[in-house]
Parts: structure tokens; sequence; C-alpha cells
């Protein structure tokens, strides 16, 4: 049987989850519990949908050159470790793409899981650290490499980025689907 993620939403093009252009994979489910977390809606292991890792990849393989690499965020998507370790395996082995993965777990805890090295060998660039609102980046700050929060840490896994690829994504981006739905996406999302 195809292993199985529990995704909340994915998002096929993004400029402000990760340097180029980007799909996202939002997971579904966080125990974590930061207070502030500006994606509650992913919190509950009950909501979302589950999608094959195939057609997960299928999914993102489609995009073809269209894309750069993915990010996955959440949610957690480290407690959903087993189908998230065969969804980036296969896009490691199979495509060129980068992967970039938001954590709410820090560096430490993320070295001390089973099967870590194999997970961070998959990961171009890995933020880690539990978001904390009274640490927060103001909008004037700058070095904030992708993080929301200045306890969180980045880290470069590979050659294929550096900080001063991270430092320059955008915050926020607003998107309109061809559905005309609006989507407002990134570390800092714009509030209404």
């Amino acid at each position: 049987m195809d292993d199985v993620l529990r995704v909340h939403h994915f998002l096929p093009f993004s400029r402000a989850n990760g340097p180029g252009r980007r799909a996202v994979v939002w997971v579904q489910g966080c125990t974590l519990g930061c207070p502030g977390c500006f994606n509650p809606d992913t919190h509950s292991v009950e909501g979302g949908e589950n999608i094959s890792v195939s057609d997960l990849f299928d999914r993102i393989v489609a995009l073809g050159e269209s894309i750069e690499g993915i990010t996955i965020s959440g949610g957690e998507p480290l407690q959903q470790r087993p189908s998230l370790l065969a969804l980036l395996k296969r896009v490691r082995r199979e495509t060129a793409l980068s992967v970039l993965v938001f954590t709410g777990y820090t560096w430490e805890e993320v070295q001390h899981m089973p099967d870590a090295e194999i997970l961070l060998a998959c990961v171009d660039v890995l933020i880690a650290g539990r978001y904390d609102a009274a640490q927060r980046f103001t909008p004037q700050e700058k070095n904030r490499f992708l993080r929301s929060s200045t306890n969180q840490t980045a880290h470069t896994l590979t050659n294929r980025y550096t900080l001063a690829d991270l430092q320059s994504v955008p915050p926020a981006e607003v998107i309109i689907t061809a559905e005309g739905e609006v989507a407002v996406s990134g570390v800092d999302p714009l509030r209404w």
C-alpha cells in the first residue's frame, strides 16, 4: 500500500515560500500548539485530505520545469515523517527539484528523530523552531531568512542555496487562482 500524507492545501506556484517558483504542500495536523500561529486551520488531524504519496508526487512532477522546487509546510510535516520521507526520497531520486521544509521542531530535536540523517539528505533548506509571537520579526527587521520569529533557525544543507537566496524571498504574496479565488501566502502573510 502506498504511503499517504494528510494535506491541508497544495499550491502549484508560489514565490513567497522559498527561492524561485515553487510548489507548496501544507500538511494537515500539528500538536505543537505555538501561540499566535498564523496557520491554525492546519492543526486538527481531522481536517485536510488524504493524498497518496504517488498522487502527490505525480502532481508535483506534472508541473515540469515551471517550478524549481517544492516547499513543505504545515501543520507539522515531521509529524507525518514516514510518508513525508517517502515523498522526499522520490523527489530527490527522480527529479532535480530543490526541497525546503518548515518545521516547528528545533534543529536539535530534528537531529534526534529516527531517520534524521536520511531525511536531512533529502532537504536543501530546513527552517526549524517553534513560532514565538513574542519574538516575531517586525516589518523593518532584515536578515529574516524565511523565519517568522527570531528564535527560529535557517539551515542550508546543500550548496544549492545561500542565506542571501533565502533573504531575497518576498515575505508575502497575493495569488488570484484561475477559479477567481484569492490566496494569501508567505512566511509573513498579509492580514485582512
